[in-house]
């Protein structure tokens, strides 16, 4: 799996890979077991420039291209993605800790965006509207934006890259990538790589690795791109909106959550603990959508309680390589650090800890609170970990009250026996996704997915992707003669 990383670990601008000219170099490392996996130079703010003046270039011969050219390229790369499929696997386990269970979730997701991708190609349709005035036609065309930027996360890299670069260059869009510093293989290269190999022109997607301490904020700034697409926490998503709003760039802003699952005092459940378990734990909690808050019914407090704790308790810690393995280890020690911290200030501010996590490395074991006061800091934040927040609640109103108290709203869910309740009191939750007893953690090709409030803005998927990466353009005409005033 090492040489996998390192024939990776370069590059890729205007169809060459290459070695970064950075004074410094991203070590790549796998979070369990501490082996290096890569090191990449990082690129200079004169390598982001040379891929937007390659994306630049690419991009205007790519519009043209027939849509059924451009989907021939994306059927391809969904042909290696399937063909290679276990060696992603692999490399998802092995750069960002997933499980086998959260390698497997990510993959078939991937798979699933391309295909829609492959649709995308031929959905950018124009119209022809009336006129008031005589003799006139008005069409209205949807063209590519031009060159968009992309910016992804650790947490699921090769998903969440694929989600945003897909679409553009089916829409007849250039790309530059840049993928989380921790994941730049998964995130970056090998999407890089899997586009190149399915036949994709030089120069229409470029891949720069390097950081914000090397570029500033070239990447944001240069006058090339006309969208920029983030994905990651809110704090870095207000200083992206700030700069592209002053460049007058259009940015997609998919950032953090703090969503809440809510038992309702009719729930099934046996199975609201089962839902509040994966969308808590799933990939070590390090998901956008995560169920931060478990909401639950005092009614049934006790029973959910006990059994959730129970539940918790038998998840397996470990090696992310182990089939067996449930919660595998944080993306860095910083992170499980200050995971760990989290856990330890709450408990000392009041919260009975029901099963209190400790960090062992990179790993950290699952912790579940309780007994936190209203205005605990820790319901307002998004956790990056293993930590589970139980609060009770009287009734359907003070369930709303507490879902909507936070600066997040991004996703959520209602576990009750009557579905058109669980509808209403979803309708009154300030977010951008509900499930209706589901788990909080749900991606769909087709359906608008984004956030409220500080978690984000637009939204991507489905048709929402023509809005996101195309623009319109109306071009009138006038088969008569237009009377002019003078």
């Amino acid at each position: 799996m090492p040489s996998f990383f390192t024939d990776l670990a370069q590059q890729y601008i205007d169809g060459e890979w290459r070695p970064g000219k950075g004074s410094w170099d991203i070590i790549d490392f796998n979070p369990y077991s501490g082996e290096k996996l890569a090191s990449i130079t990082v690129a200079t703010s004169g390598e982001v420039d040379q891929a937007y003046r390659a994306a630049e270039r690419a991009q205007p011969g790519w519009a043209d291209t027939n849509p059924y050219a451009r989907r021939t390229v994306l059927e391809k790369a969904l042909r290696v993605v399937e063909e290679r499929e276990a060696e992603i696997g692999e490399a998802i386990v092995a750069e960002l800790g997933g499980t086998r269970l959260k390698a497997g979730f990510e993959l078939h997701l991937a798979k699933e965006f391309l295909r829609e991708a492959i649709q995308l190609t031929l959905r950018s349709t124009g119209q022809i509207l009336p006129s008031p005035t005589e003799g006139k036609e008005n069409r209205v065309y949807r063209l590519p934006v031009g060159v968009v930027g992309v910016i992804s996360p650790f947490n699921f890299p090769f998903l969440l890259s694929l989600k945003s670069v897909a679409p553009a260059l089916a829409l007849g869009n250039a790309v530059v990538l840049k993928p989380h510093q921790s994941t730049p293989v998964c995130g970056g290269t090998l999407i890089a790589k899997l586009f190149e190999e399915a036949g994709l022109p030089a120069g229409l997607l470029n891949v720069v690795v390097t950081d914000i301490a090397e570029i500033g904020d070239s990447l944001l700034e240069h006058p090339v791109p006309q969208v920029i697409s983030f994905t990651g926490s809110d704090t870095i998503g207000r200083h992206v909106a700030t700069v592209c709003a002053a460049h007058l760039k259009r940015a997609v802003l998919e950032l953090g959550g703090n969503s809440a699952l809510i038992v309702l005092d009719d729930a099934d459940v046996d199975y609201a603990v089962d839902a509040a378990v994966f969308s808590r734990y799933i990939h070590q909690g390090q998901v956008c959508m995560a169920a931060n808050r478990i909401l639950v019914d005092r009614s049934v407090e006790q029973e959910f309680t006990e059994k959730f704790v129970a539940k918790v308790a038998s998840l397996r810690v470990g090696d992310p390589a182990d089939p067996a393995t449930h919660i595998g280890p944080l993306i860095s020690s910083s992170q499980a650090d200050a995971v760990s911290k989290l856990v330890d200030e709450t408990v000392e501010a009041g919260a009975t800890a029901l099963l209190h996590g400790r960090a062992d490395g990179n790993l950290v074991s699952p912790s579940v609170l309780t007994g936190l006061a209203a205005d605990s800091p820790v319901l307002q934040q998004e956790i990056f970990g293993p930590v589970a927040l139980l609060v009770p609640f009287d009734g359907e109103d003070e369930a709303v009250r507490i879902a909507n108290d936070t600066p997040y709203g991004l996703s959520g869910a209602v576990h009750t026996g009557n579905i058109e309740r669980g509808v209403r009191v979803g309708q009154r939750i300030r977010t951008g996704m509900v499930h209706i007893n589901d788990g909080t953690v749900h991606d769909e090709p087709i359906v608008p997915f984004g956030g409220e409030k500080n978690s984000g803005l637009g939204r991507l998927n489905g048709e929402s992707m023509l809005e996101a990466f195309t623009t319109q353009k109306w071009i009138s005409v006038q088969h008569g003669r237009s009377q002019f005033p003078f």
